[in-house]
């Protein structure tokens, strides 16, 4: 081997060393550190929602954050971030974890570590009071339909699988998929439960279509990056105390979220 070989193997061993310490030592830092740092998409309804007018943060997850740190003996510290830029975020070291209702999927899991799921949604549809093409769940996989989604939610690769006549258009950001139904451009978008609570709460154009079964249910949970076996477990400690102890079901109903907690 070359020494240059030899060189970059060693700064190679070096990083993933470094990085291992890291993972190992996480919840040594937090706690010297004295601060928690969550991941929070800061537009997500009832789950990690900041208020445009008091810029208040509110959601079970901000509860559930606020919880684990005062369990800790720590402050929370909530850094930004949306589902498009959720892993980079987490193994780029922004957070120590992200706390916003996160699917659990097979691309998420193969690149984060998970909590065990405190939520569980299915999919649901939002269309307008004056579309007359949709009117139940089995108008919406038709030819001539257009079916929005927010690119990076579970939402996307789920409906390209599953639509099979109609046509799917990815948007950038959550707002943009619904200013398509809004305008006509598209006939519904695809979310979940916690978000079609907002929109049914704060628009009156909007309208909820409901699968008739069971459509696609995913269960939700917190991530952090690989390893962290320590804090992982401290965690997975805090998640079952609290839905052993009514606390994870009192923030649910505080948030109107109490039909998809995960017991």
């Amino acid at each position: 081997m070359s020494n240059l070989l030899k060189l970059l193997a060693g700064s190679l061993l070096i990083v993933a060393h470094g990085l291992a310490m890291a993972d190992e030592d996480r919840l040594q830092r937090i706690l010297a550190t004295q601060t928690l740092r969550v991941c929070i998409w800061p537009d997500y309804y009832g789950i990690s929602f900041r208020n445009p007018k008091t810029l208040q943060l509110s959601g079970i997850d901000i509860d559930l954050a606020r919880e684990l740190a005062r369990e800790l003996g720590v402050e929370v510290t909530f850094v930004d971030s949306a589902f498009a830029t959720l892993i980079d975020d987490v193994l780029s070291d922004r957070c120590d974890i992200a706390m916003f209702a996160i699917g659990i999927t097979p691309k998420r899991r193969h690149s984060l570590r998970f909590t065990q799921p405190h939520l569980a949604s299915d999919i649901y549809a939002i269309t307008t009071r004056a579309n007359r093409r949709i009117r139940d769940w089995s108008d919406i996989d038709q030819p001539g339909t257009v079916v929005a989604v927010a690119k990076g939610t579970l939402h996307e690769p789920i409906m390209r699988e599953k639509l099979q006549h109609a046509e799917l258009r990815v948007l950038d950001t959550s707002h943009a998929r619904e200013q398509e139904v809004q305008s006509g451009r598209a006939d519904v978008f695809m979310t979940d439960y916690p978000y079609s609570r907002r929109m049914l709460n704060n628009h009156d154009w909007a309208r909820l279509i409901s699968p008739r079964e069971r459509y696609h249910v995913t269960p939700y949970g917190w991530a952090m990056a690989p390893g962290n076996d320590a804090f992982h477990a401290r965690v997975e400690r805090f998640i079952r105390a609290v839905k052993t102890d009514g606390r994870l079901l009192d923030a649910a109903r505080r948030h109107g979220l109490e039909p998809i907690v995960v017991h």
